[in-house]
Order: C-alpha cells, then sequence, then structure tokens
C-alpha cells in the first residue's frame, strides 16, 4: 500500500494540490483502524527463586486490532494537539511457564501457556510535529501520554486458579512517526507507534501458582494504525 501510494504521491507532485484548504482548518476528524502487537514486560517477585512448582515465566507477542476517532486541534504550522477517543484495543498477551511438577489431574504440562486477554478503552494525547508540505506528502512525529481501562479486568475473580490477574486501570507514554497522503476528497495517514505502560497491572495472589511467581507486569504494544481524515 506505501508502494503504491508513494508512487501516486510522485505523480501527484506534477499536478495540483489536494484539499488545499485543508490546513487552514482549526479542528478536524478522522477514523483509525488499528493493528497492535502486544507483550509483558515481567519482574520476577524475590520469592520466585523458593518457588519450586514455577521454573521460568517468559512473555511472548501476540497481535491484537482496534479502533479509534481522532480529534484533532491546529495549534500552529508545525504542532497540533490529538486527542484519540474512542480508542479500543482488543489485545492479547501470552505468558509461557515452564513447570517442574505438573499437575496431571488438571491436564498441566511441563511447559504451559496461559493467554490474558484486555479489552482496552483509551484516551491517548499527542503533540504532533509536522514537516513542511510537499506536494501531497507530509511527514510528522508525534509523543504524549495514555491512559487505558481494562473492560476485560479479573483482578476480582475468585475462582481463578488458571488466571494472572490484571488491574483495570494503566497509564504510559507513548512516541511514533506517521505520513500524510492527501488524495482529493480525505487524507490517508499511515503510523505507527510504541505504547509502553509505566504502571504495574499485575493484580498479585499469593494463592495462585501462576501469579505468585511474578512481581510486576507492565504492558508493552507496537501500534500500527492507518487513518482516515477529512
Amino acid at each position: 500500500m506505501l508502494l503504491i501510494t508513494s508512487q501516486q504521491v510522485n505523480a501527484q507532485l506534477r499536478d495540483e494540490l489536494n484539499l488545499p484548504d485543508h490546513d487552514s482548518k482549526k479542528y478536524y476528524l478522522g477514523i483509525g483502524l488499528i493493528y497492535n502487537n502486544s507483550r509483558f514486560q515481567v519482574s520476577q517477585h524475590p520469592s520466585f527463586l523458593n518457588e519450586d512448582s514455577v521454573m521460568v515465566s517468559e512473555p511472548q507477542n501476540v497481535g491484537g486490532f482496534g479502533l479509534a476517532g481522532m480529534h484533532t486541534l491546529r495549534l500552529s504550522n508545525r504542532f497540533e494537539l490529538r486527542a484519540i477517543f474512542p480508542q479500543l484495543l482488543f489485545a492479547y498477551k501470552n505468558l509461557t511457564y515452564h513447570i517442574k511438577h505438573p499437575d496431571v489431574s488438571k491436564n498441566e504440562q511441563p511447559i504451559m501457556t496461559k493467554r490474558v486477554e484486555s479489552i482496552l478503552l483509551g484516551l491517548p494525547v499527542h503533540l504532533k510535529f509536522r514537516s513542511d508540505r510537499i506536494g501531497n506528502f507530509r511527514v510528522y512525529m508525534f509523543g504524549g501520554a495514555k491512559f487505558e481501562y481494562d473492560l476485560a479486568s479479573n483482578s476480582t475473580a475468585r475462582k481463578a486458579e488458571d488466571l494472572v490477574k490484571l488491574k483495570k486501570y494503566d497509564f504510559g507514554v507513548e512516541a511514533g512517526i506517521g505520513f500524510n497522503f492527501y488524495f482529493p476528497v480525505f487524507i490517508l495517514s499511515p503510523e505507527i507507534k510504541v505504547s509502553n505502560g509505566l504502571s504495574n497491572i499485575h493484580s498479585r495472589d499469593v494463592n495462585l501458582k501462576y501469579s505468585r511467581s511474578i512481581d510486576q507486569l507492565n504492558s508493552r504494544m507496537i501500534v500500527f494504525s492507518l487513518i482516515f481524515e477529512g
């Protein structure tokens, strides 16, 4: 898609500008289609060395998807303020455990993978820095903060022997780069960003085998978006 659009940009550079009045808009809307690749950053609990059941716990990357609404306020020719709301992400994170003494009665294997599912309702806020517009093309960079609420949080679950419990709230920082391709009736913006959670989202339970060996879990995510704006 990037190859096709770049070829069209080269052709458009020789033609008239698309959406010539767009840069004078004070506020505009958009919608984003999102693919995310998520994982945990794991910090083991000090008691992990004395654990006689779980030998190793490792995070794995897993893909997910989402939708987002874009609200952009123009501050100057170079800077814009963007709020993304609502942002709804379906994120999946795997934890792989190496079990020393598997419990056959519970169908445990020497290597067990636990999938932790999250439905994240988020509010990222970014400050964007834009390059000059070159014909129907522009580059921008951005950074900011995010707040997320996990609609699928299981921190209050009681019977959760096979679960790793997560807290409902998370906040973090984000940064990335994007490209504006101006078409006659809309702007297409492929964008990639890194999103890192700063808070510990692990709700540790010493009674749960898969939870007590872990101290902290921090979210890590790479997000690719296709944004349509007008």
